[in-house]
């Protein structure tokens, strides 16, 4: 079915954009062996954690713990009730949404399930720790048990 005046396929769901070179855009290059993703709209790489950074920034992460069979972290949280479970939620979600980095989450009633991993990435980088400290502060102050 067409739709008068609408183009088909006006957005597509994959750019095969090249730069003149004729090889695919920075943010989609492969370097030294890792994985980097560049974030549109910020000049800056995120590079897969190493199994050392990993370990040490799950050691001060109070809570969170690596996901089986993933590359990603985990956190349960559990709240007085649904209001402050989605309260929560809100301030976590504005949080991602400046940071351009969006978590895996569940919430059912009082509890709120977090996974963060960088998708782009493959996987654990230092945007999903940074994230994950900023989730364990709105945690505290919403009153997470």
């Amino acid at each position: 079915m067409t739709v008068p005046g609408c183009r088909k396929h006006a957005w597509p769901l994959y750019s095969t954009a090249r730069t003149r070179t004729g090889k695919p855009p920075a943010d989609r290059r492969k370097t030294n062996g890792r994985r980097q993703v560049r974030h549109q709209g910020r000049q800056r790489m995120a590079t897969r954690l190493t199994d050392n950074e990993r370990a040490a920034a799950l050691a001060e992460l109070t809570g969170w713990s690596l996901v089986e069979g993933r590359e990603a972290i985990t956190r349960r949280f559990v709240f007085a009730d649904f209001t402050a479970a989605f309260g929560f939620m809100t301030r976590v979600a504005l949080m991602a949404e400046k940071m351009d980095h969006h978590p895996e989450w569940t919430n059912v009633y009082r509890t709120v399930d977090i996974t963060l991993a960088t998708h782009d990435a493959g996987g654990l980088t230092g945007l999903d720790v940074k994230l994950a400290r900023k989730v364990d502060r709105a945690a505290t102050a919403a009153g997470a048990d």
